[in-house]
């Protein structure tokens, strides 16, 4: 979730370059065939209208796996998908809580079963997965160590087990490509006052990231910020956020129709997907493209 409206945050979209997906899914031969798809947060928001979009984009041989912490609403995004155009592509649902360690564990254990299958070509890894965090404190009020250990321990931590048990299982094969995205905000580049937690852990994502972009070339990574999106985590940053002035600057994007619908975000970052020209590493924000 994106804090507020600009006129863009990030490196822009670019001129590095590409290796394929390049062109829009107009047939059934411009699809990414065979492409093992891993989606985190899918179940609501964000995540749930990016996996709508990719669903149609992923060609024969290929599999959407979904992670996110409720069972019922993935469950209810598969047989939606499953049921629409995409009623041939497999579609793999993983209830797992990506906070504690059962839930990595599980998790983990269904990206290597699935990733170790040679079938595959293409690895498009999103990790959309986060939380606001308690937004009513401020800096001075973050004294509990196990409520700040929690927090990164799923917002950052995570995110970076699963991408290394992720792109370990999948391997360096020959001719293939390996895509990994971090769903970012302003956040990660600019304070907010009472989201110190938010802003720690958005920035160290952006970071993590632009370091495996460094070490890892054959490997496209994209930081990507959605802007003010329209969703639950919206109207907790509209009501619960402690800071006043923040509190009336979300409020006002909601009452100025500025807020951001999911789907026309979601598809901004298909498009950037598809075209494959940003640098890799760069942090691309809704308002740049």
């Amino acid at each position: 979730m994106e804090p507020g409206a600009g006129a863009g945050s990030g490196a822009g979209s670019g001129s590095g370059s590409g290796s394929g997906w390049r062109s829009a899914p107009t047939a059934a031969a411009e699809r990414w065939a065979g492409t093992a798809c891993v989606v985190s947060g899918a179940s609501r928001g964000f995540g749930r209208s990016l996996a709508r979009l990719l669903a149609p984009q992923l060609g024969p041989g290929s599999v959407l796996l979904l992670l996110a912490r409720s069972a019922e609403p993935l469950a209810g995004l598969a047989a939606e998908l499953r049921s629409g155009s995409c009623s041939e592509l497999r579609v793999q649902c993983v209830p797992a809580d990506l906070g504690c360690e059962e839930g990595l564990r599980r998790a983990g254990a269904a990206l290597r079963e699935l990733l170790r299958d040679p079938s595959f070509g293409r690895l498009l890894l999103v990790n959309n997965a986060g939380s606001l965090g308690d937004i009513s404190k401020s800096f001075l009020d973050l004294t509990d160590l196990e409520e700040i250990n929690t927090y990164f321990s799923f917002n950052i931590s995570s995110a970076l087990w699963l991408t290394s048990t992720a792109l370990q299982a999948f391997g360096a094969r020959p001719g293939c490509s390996r895509s990994v995205v971090n769903i970012s905000s302003l956040c990660a580049l600019e304070p907010f006052p009472s989201w110190a937690l938010y802003c720690a852990g958005k920035a160290a994502r952006d970071m993590m990231f632009r370091v495996l972009a460094l070490e890892e070339p054959g490997i496209r990574v994209l930081n990507y910020a959605p802007g003010p999106l329209d969703t639950d985590m919206q109207l907790l940053a509209r009501t619960r956020t402690g800071d006043p002035g923040m509190r009336q600057h979300f409020q006002k994007l909601q009452e100025k129709g500025q807020l951001i619908d999911s789907s026309v975000s979601a598809q901004k970052l298909l498009r950037l997907l598809q075209e494959d020209s940003f640098p890799s590493g760069a942090h691309v924000d809704f308002y740049d493209i």
